[in-house]
């Protein structure tokens, strides 16, 4: 943040007129995103520099906080005017500014960058902190904020605050002397291993500062000191670490915990004290690769990590490439003192996000607490499968929100978003799934709506639905659905899979393998043409030609069907012309990616012997005993093809499938892995 020397933000006076807010809640929410889109890019072209722009930001801000008025009128003259939906929360522009810095060094697009809405952070916190119950640790501190109360009932609060004061008796004062929480009922030490702009310190302080609230002011202050110093914040950026430095500070003055002009008096901090507090509290730090500074293991950890996956890393870098492969070298190959691999669930494309997890049940205490905000997809791909065992096996996993990506939970982002809590050690015995979320199931002030829908599972059927890769299934919002669902896996978990052999269909012992079409659209683009009428050609089926009418899956494709219209979608890229010969024998294909919203997610059909499939279609490659089996028992090869197809078309079947996808991908392994359950009218001994 090294800059030339610049003059104070000019403060200036603007008037307040009454508005009128919109109740289209759609529309209005809309309107602010784009205005604050809009926003940003107008900003970029009045100060290009985005370090610059997140100095000036903090210095407004402060200059607001000083005087007590809106950050518009403190902000730079040359800025654009600021929208009201980012007048309310100086912070959340503070968490998006951060963003698009960190995704143009990292060389992605800075449009691409999001912040975790402060909404979201509160609910998590307030779920974490309230009351959980007789497996509970941290119950809500009884007493109540005055600063929520009309003035006329304060002195009514004040004398219940002081009598459940009373109350609480030895309990909460010998946690608070040990260090173990403070005295607004916070778990201690507090940690962060990518705290970014710090939003989740500032909406921890928000709350501490309203449970406070009508303490006597030397306790308020020395349970300020005491959540400060507990604090273990720590970014490998520089820059985020100081804008989170300033913006804890900003915000204990704006909640009278700091003085910014003063040495501090009997209720509030000095700022040089409170600075030397942050400096301790807040470092730059690598928390994949580095020793955790603190002594002191966390007791609660909450952290919204990296969603980057390390190919993706390094992207604006001219060395990029030489950087990733050192990174994931070093990654899989760092040890703890005592020889172990720090990260021992390393599979497949590796994602930050995984190692932050992991880590982070290794730094916190026993019995202490992680939540996280990660990617929706960690409850069902495969490569998650050995995090997920960590999480059962090793600790007690005891809570998931799942939004699908429809809910666009950060603004911009189309991923399913997953917030889980972890206790750390012991086991899960049971996991409270919540989701499908919607954003209106989310109450910043309690965590979740009660009402939301949620499936509890318990370890000795999870283990059995999953074969103990402890996946969990994506289950619709309304109930007589999650009904049909949860009947078609009980059904369907027991028996055996597709891919296995001495199955019904496979007594040999060569299994069924899914395979991707031989033709790969982006290699082979010179020798994929459409289909004219009249054309001469090999037929090239892609995933376009998978067609679903009254509940039949067929092949639309005009090389077999003459009636398709000449402007058709299905006669584009539907002829073959380059060296690959078709196969010469039917094929049972499957449609390899279908959208989320349509009907059925697995579409089977048999294709013809002289078509050649484009890697948009997956097929199954039969062993010679299957097919023989399937031709005599059913006349020719094609036929048993057609009735295996309607077979894995049933709706069963599909239920499964869509349980347990981890994406709207239909990837191989899941297509290997489908249960595969005998007709009532076949059995194995007709099909030997």
């Amino acid at each position: 943040m090294d800059l030339p020397p610049k003059k104070p933000p000019r403060v200036r006076l603007i008037a307040t007129v009454p508005f009128k807010v919109e109740t289209h809640v759609g529309w209005r929410v809309g309107a602010m995103v784009s205005d604050a889109s809009g926003w940003y890019a107008r900003l970029d072209r009045s100060c290009e520099n985005r370090i610059e722009q997140l100095e000036r930001w903090l210095d407004a801000w402060e200059e607001s906080i000083r005087h007590n008025i809106p950050i518009a009128a403190t902000m730079p003259n040359d800025w654009p005017t600021l929208p009201a939906g980012l007048l309310s929360n100086p912070g959340a522009v503070l968490d998006h500014m951060l963003a698009r810095y960190d995704a143009e060094i990292d060389g992605r697009s800075p449009r691409g960058a999001y912040a975790t809405p402060a909404r979201f952070a509160d609910a998590m916190l307030a779920d974490e902190l309230g009351e959980r119950g007789a497996d509970g640790e941290q119950p809500v501190p009884t007493g109540i904020s005055l600063a929520a109360l009309p003035p006329g009932f304060r002195a009514f609060a004040a004398q219940m605050n002081e009598a459940n004061s009373k109350d609480d008796g030895d309990e909460v004062d010998e946690a608070v002397t040990a260090g173990k929480k403070t005295a607004s009922g916070i778990p201690l030490p507090f940690a962060d291993p990518a705290v970014g702009a710090g939003l989740f310190p500032e909406r921890l302080l928000k709350v501490h500062s309203e449970r406070i609230d009508g303490m006597p002011a030397a306790t308020k202050k020395e349970d300020t000191i005491r959540l400060l110093s507990k604090l273990q914040l720590l970014d490998i950026s520089d820059i985020a670490v100081r804008c989170t430095r300033r913006r804890l500070l900003l915000v204990l003055a704006k909640s009278e915990l700091v003085e910014l002009d003063g040495e501090g008096d009997e209720s509030r901090i000095g700022r040089k004290q409170a600075e030397e507090l942050l400096e301790t509290s807040v470092q730059e730090g690598d928390a994949l690769r580095g020793s955790w500074p603190w002594d002191e293991n966390p007791r609660l950890l909450i952290c919204n990590p990296p969603w980057l996956r390390i190919k993706d890393r390094f992207r604006g870098h001219p060395d990029g490439s030489h950087l990733r492969k050192e990174l994931s070298r070093e990654l899989r190959s760092i040890t703890e003192p005592d020889g172990r691999l720090r990260f021992s669930t390393l599979l497949g494309n590796v994602n930050l996000y995984r190692l932050f997890l992991e880590r982070s049940l290794q730094l916190v205490e026993e019995g202490g607490r992680v939540r996280m905000i990660v990617p929706d997809s960690l409850l069902r791909e495969k490569s998650s499968i050995p995090l997920r065992r960590l999480m059962v096996e090793r600790n007690n996993w005891d809570s998931a929100w799942s939004f699908p990506e429809s809910q666009r939970v950060f603004p911009g982002v189309s991923q399913g978003v997953l917030v889980i809590a972890i206790s750390v050690g012991g086991e899960t015995t049971k996991l409270t799934s919540w989701g499908p979320l919607e954003s209106t199931d989310v109450l910043p002030s309690a965590g979740l709506d009660p009402k939301s829908p949620k499936l509890e599972l318990e370890r000795s059927t999870w283990a059995t639905w999953t074969d103990t890769n402890w996946a969990v299934p994506r289950m619709p919002r309304k109930e007589h659905e999650r009904r049909k669902v949860l009947n078609a896996i009980s059904q369907l978990a027991d028996l055996p899979r597709l891919s296995e052999d001495h199955n019904w269909l496979n007594p040999s012992g060569d299994p069924i393998r899914v395979r991707v079409g031989e033709i790969d659209q982006t290699t082979w683009s010179e020798d994929i043409r459409d289909w004219k009428p009249r054309s001469r050609g090999t037929p090239f089926i892609r995933g376009i030609h998978f067609s679903l009418e009254k509940g039949k899956v067929s092949i639309n494709h005009p090389g077999y069907t003459s009636s398709i219209p000449r402007d058709a979608l299905e006669r584009s890229q539907a002829m073959w012309k380059g060296p690959i010969d078709a196969r010469g024998i039917s094929r049972i294909a499957c449609q390899a990616i279908v959208n989320a919203q349509q009907d059925r997610r697995l579409r089977w059909v048999v294709v013809p012997p002289d078509c050649v499939l484009g890697n948009s279609v997956n097929f199954l490659e039969l062993p010679e005993a299957v097919q023989d089996s399937l031709a005599e028992e059913y006349g020719t090869l094609e036929q048993g093809l057609l009735w295996l197809a309607e077979h894995l078309n049933s709706d069963t079947l599909d239920l499964w499938s869509r349980a347990w996808a981890a994406n709207n991908n239909v990837n191989n392994y899941e297509i290997e892995n489908l249960p595969f359950p005998p007709p009532v009218s076949v059995t194995q001994v007709e099909l030997r």
